[in-house]
């Protein structure tokens, strides 16, 4: 299983946060360092940065692990600008950018920015437009591309990614988005979920790879969310409780919630028992999720979660 840690920098938090949380997440081995490409956080308005850029520095200032955005909403970008962005960090990052594409969702940031966000079919259709736009542009597929919404010319698109440069399609759609992952995808990433739920997805993705000439098991399977490990079970139920309380719930409830989502929770042996089970679904990489603002992340916690998960080796 690899690992990887995702951030939510529309919680808040300057380009220096972040910066500091990829190098730390370098330092102890993560394989990925990932953040969302939000603007607004739901009822504030908060420091945030800008996924691409704050991914380009990033190259440019750590030097081995996975850089990806997870997902960029097309929304907010031509696929052309996406295109350029995510080869040119590829470029200054040595091979290490991993590109999410989404349909994007949040109604709020679009008023608030004046961008359209079209009805959900329109917004599937243009993904489906986007990720072949980028096939192309990326030289995976010969020619150029002519659709409804967007089109590229019959020309080499340079820089080319210096390495495979991973798209990683995502979101928490059951049929419609595993089956593009499974035509377009390197990566299919989802939230945590019932696990039979997960199983379906799954089988879509490979459904769809095998109708398109492509073989399944070169996509790999991602999945984001919490993780709640104690390194024993006292330590466990503190830990549990202080997150319960956090959400006005009761440990029982908020327990049940991540035990049903199949999230990694409880001593480190049962945390990784679930983890296993992810495994056996399918699953090849785990995105350890945090919606604190950026300078309010504890990473001495999150080590210790982590090297309960069996992620530093």
């Amino acid at each position: 299983m690899q690992f990887g840690f995702m951030t939510e920098p529309q919680a808040g938090g300057t380009y220096e946060d972040l910066l500091g949380l990829a190098k730390w997440a370098e330092r102890i081995g993560l394989d990925v360092f990932s953040r969302s490409d939000h603007w607004l956080q739901p009822g504030f308005n908060p420091h945030a940065t800008d996924a691409f850029a704050s991914l380009a520095g990033l190259g440019r200032e750590t030097d081995s692990i996975g850089l990806c955005v997870l997902v960029s909403p097309l929304t907010f970008r031509h696929p052309a600008v996406i295109a350029k962005n995510a080869a040119t960090i590829d470029e200054m990052s040595g091979g290490r950018m991993i590109l999410g594409v989404g349909t994007g969702w949040q109604q709020h940031e679009h008023d608030a920015f004046g961008l359209e966000l079209p009805e959900i079919g329109e917004r599937f259709d243009r993904l489906f437009e986007t990720l072949a736009y980028l096939w192309s542009a990326f030289g995976r597929s010969p020619g150029g591309f002519e659709g409804r919404h967007y089109s590229l010319a019959d020309i080499e698109v340079l820089p080319r990614p210096t390495g495979k440069l991973p798209i990683v399609v995502g979101g928490a759609g059951p049929k419609r988005t595993p089956r593009l992952a499974g035509r377009f995808a390197d990566e299919y990433n989802t939230f945590v979920s019932d696990p039979d739920d997960l199983v379906g997805r799954i089988a879509h993705v490979r459904e769809s790879a095998e109708e398109h000439d492509r073989n399944p098991d070169d996509i790999l399977i991602s999945i984001m969310g919490p993780a709640l490990v104690g390194a024993d079970e006292p330590e466990y139920q503190s830990l549990l409780a202080e997150a319960a309380a956090g959400r006005d719930m009761s440990p029982e409830e908020y327990e049940q919630r991540l035990a049903d989502r199949g999230a990694p929770i409880g001593t480190p042996e049962r945390a990784r028992e679930a983890l296993a089970a992810l495994k056996e679904a399918g699953v090849g990489r785990y995105y350890l999720q945090v919606f604190a603002p950026l300078d309010e992340i504890e990473t001495d916690r999150l080590e210790a979660t982590f090297g309960h998960l069996g992620a530093l080796g």
